[in-house]
């Protein structure tokens, strides 16, 4: 009978070694950070670029301090890496009336990041200026950013 040790050889045997691994590990990090180089607002100038999943639209109505309607989109925008108070909750009217202030009638640009369970786009926007609503509305004290998804993208967690 083989031992587990012995297993483990033989699947190294055939490409898995430590080094192969590590060298696979460098690569997709190096793509990740490429791909987080080229973020819609990270460019020189505070100018937005325009790539494969990002989308331009007016915002047609703010839900609450983390969800609102873009015209582009026939669904509602959840604010990626952005957790703010529900509307019923303490701190929610806030969240919203700051949200509604920064984007209402405003050109964003998003860059969409996932789907949420509920079917929304999950999106990370910017003003025309480049200026990154996540950022402002965590600056802003009315809502946090939202380390479970995020990341610690914005360096709050």
């Amino acid at each position: 009978m083989r031992s587990f040790a012995h297993k483990r050889r033989r699947r190294s045997a055939r490409g898995l070694s430590p080094h192969n691994i590590g060298t696979a590990v460098a690569i997709v990090a190096l793509a990740a950070c490429a791909g987080y180089a080229n973020l819609p607002g990270d460019t020189a100038g505070g100018a937005v670029a325009e790539g494969a999943g990002t989308f331009t639209g007016r915002v047609t109505r703010v839900v609450d301090g983390d969800t609102f309607w873009i015209s582009s989109a026939d669904e509602r925008i959840r604010v990626w890496g952005l957790d703010a108070p529900e509307v019923d909750m303490p701190g929610g009217s806030q969240a919203t009336a700051a949200l509604t202030a920064l984007i209402s009638g405003q050109r964003l640009t998003c860059r969409q990041r996932d789907i949420d369970r509920y079917g929304r786009i999950v999106g990370q926007c910017f003003l025309p200026d480049g200026r990154d609503i996540t950022a402002l509305m965590i600056e802003s004290g009315t809502a946090e950013e939202f380390c479970r998804y995020s990341g610690n993208h914005y360096r709050t967690c």
